[in-house]
């Protein structure tokens, strides 16, 4: 035993599984793998509210899985392929992977087509519907990387976007459709939205000067900074639907309440004068609504089927 795991390490300790590893890590930063967890949660949660439905198998779980990682990484590829020249150009985006030279473009399409067969093969796996939408969904998608180009509205498409994987988790699971889902897409449409609207606060001046839409950049940081407030009121209206409507128990009232707490602390973290705390606000506190939404659902659903 001890042999075979020395001839692991050192294996592992070679320099083609470093440079692999090294590489992994490089792409990983590109995609942004760490963000995924910002919409996991809420597919995830569509899986447990699914679950009373029908049937809820490791074969159906795993290839929502697939599924999820496939489509965002392929959106986010296309994404950084995009815009690369925009990145380079600001300063706060200079040092991503595309402008910083190490990943070529060629490359980088590479992982956005197999990302992309990959998200159609889950699909296809899962069921012939999942399979026929797999397409459409994968260009709605990706198709957000062009609205900042024409539109202030971007933040809203990619809420509308992402809210997509509660949706097509819940079909996958169950093979139809229900109205009641759409308020659990609504609660990730309106979430995604509001803090992009306050991560984009970092980039106004930059976005007026290269002609790009968002707004902070057509209506200013103080009201897009009001926008976001009332867009993450809605959120919270959204979330706190689906207590009555899935029947779900006391500790998923304990977690919107607690979301809530959480969505005023991220808004006072960020001010139209100080946005020094917006990383804060964007990576650490939205980690941790998803993760507290999906605790809760889940808890929910069990007390609540008690």
């Amino acid at each position: 035993m001890d042999r075979l795991r020395n001839r692991i390490k050192a294996a592992m300790a070679s320099p083609s599984a470093v440079k692999m590893k090294e590489t992994l890590v490089v792409y990983g930063r590109m995609i942004k793998f760490s963000h995924t967890i910002f919409a996991l949660p809420f597919a995830l949660s569509a899986v447990v509210l699914a679950s009373s439905e029908a049937p809820l198998t490791f074969f159906k779980l795993f290839w929502i899985l697939v599924a999820m990682v496939g489509a965002r990484t392929a959106a986010m590829g296309v994404n950084r392929i995009v815009d690369a020249d925009i990145d380079e150009s600001n300063p706060r985006t200079a040092m991503r992977e595309i402008p910083k030279g190490e990943i070529g473009k060629k490359e980088a399409w590479l992982v956005v087509g197999g990302a992309s067969l990959l998200f159609i093969f889950a699909a296809w796996m899962l069921s012939p519907l999942c399979f026929k939408l797999s397409v459409p969904v994968l260009i709605l998608l990706c198709a957000y990387s062009f609205t900042k180009r024409f539109t202030w509205l971007c933040h809203i498409y990619l809420g509308f976007a992402i809210s997509l994987a509660p949706l097509g988790a819940w079909v996958a699971v169950t093979g139809g459709f229900s109205w009641g889902i759409l308020v659990l897409s609504l609660a990730l449409l309106t979430y995604i939205a509001g803090f992009d609207i306050l991560y984009a606060c970092q980039d106004t001046d930059f976005d007026r000067d290269k002609g790009l839409h968002s707004i902070p950049a057509n209506l200013g940081v103080p009201k897009a900074m009001q926008i976001s407030t009332g867009i993450h009121i809605a959120t919270f209206i959204s979330m706190l639907l689906l207590w009555p409507l899935f029947h779900l128990g006391w500790p998923y009232g304990l977690a919107v309440a607690i979301i809530g707490a959480l969505l005023v602390v991220e808004h006072k973290l960020v001010k139209p004068d100080d946005l020094t705390h917006v990383n804060i606000a964007f990576f650490h506190m939205n980690s941790i609504i998803s993760v507290v939404l999906f605790a809760g659902i889940l808890a929910g659903h069990l007390t609540g089927s008690l």
